[in-house]
């Protein structure tokens, strides 16, 4: 009977250290943010450039995964869960007219970022009616409440909304009539106020009474990408 050579050539090297693929340990992303930097910030819809004394700043920070800049953020984060958190994103955007002849780039707060640690994986947040001028979102849990811009071939409305990142839709809608950005206040509304034990939310539009939501019957579990088996809390 023949030996396949080939065969016990494979067996002994493997006898000496073969790495099957179930083995390998997956290396952990690192989630950083960088140091602030203040930057030029003029609002567009501003009536005359503000300079010197005036001028008006953002903060902002890189983002950065194993070392690799991914994006620019401002404001603070909010841990949605142990393993995930949102922060909003900072735009650097080209003002420059087609009769320019070099680019005018110009920084503006963007929409909301959710960043997985697990998997170093950032996925922007389309926020339902969030207008990046006008909405100032305050997190509780995976709930995000905040004023914001609802936009149909007619016409624009302010509308208080309530959003849930587990449940994937819009949890409070209330319109607080007609939007027409050169009659409002600059917030439109004041940041939300929350509370835990019900679950309420308190938002005041500007010039306006205050308003209160409760949550109610709206749990929802966040699943997360690639989501591993619940480990004992230490």
């Amino acid at each position: 009977m023949q030996t396949n050579s080939s065969a016990i050539v494979l067996l002994l090297a493997c006898a000496h250290g073969c790495i099957f693929p179930m083995w390998a340990v997956t290396k952990p992303h690192v989630i950083t943010l960088g140091v602030v930097r203040r930057v030029p910030y003029q609002p567009p819809d501003a009536a005359q450039k503000l300079t010197g004394e005036d001028a008006l700043t953002l903060k902002v920070r890189a983002l950065l995964v194993d070392g690799q800049q991914k994006e620019w953020t401002t404001g603070d984060t909010h841990e949605v869960t142990d393993r995930s958190f949102v922060v909003r994103r900072a735009l650097r955007l080209n003002d420059a007219l087609p009769s320019d002849t070099v680019p005018h780039w110009v920084w503006q707060p963007g929409p909301w970022l959710q960043v997985d640690r697990s998997t170093g994986h950032i996925t922007v947040l389309h926020l339902p009616d969030f207008d990046s001028l006008v909405s100032d979102a305050v997190w509780f849990r995976d709930y995000a409440a905040y004023c914001g811009v609802h936009t149909t071939a007619k016409t624009q409305t302010l509308n208080v909304i309530v959003a849930q990142l587990g449940a994937r839709r819009v949890l409070i809608e209330q319109s607080l009539g007609k939007w027409d950005p050169a009659q409002h206040a600059h917030p439109a509304c004041a940041p939300a106020q929350w509370q835990r034990t019900p679950v309420r939310v308190s938002i005041q539009p500007a010039g306006g009474q205050l308003l209160d939501f409760e949550i109610a019957g709206a749990a929802s579990t966040l699943v997360e990408e690639n989501d591993p088996a619940p480990e004992n809390p230490q």
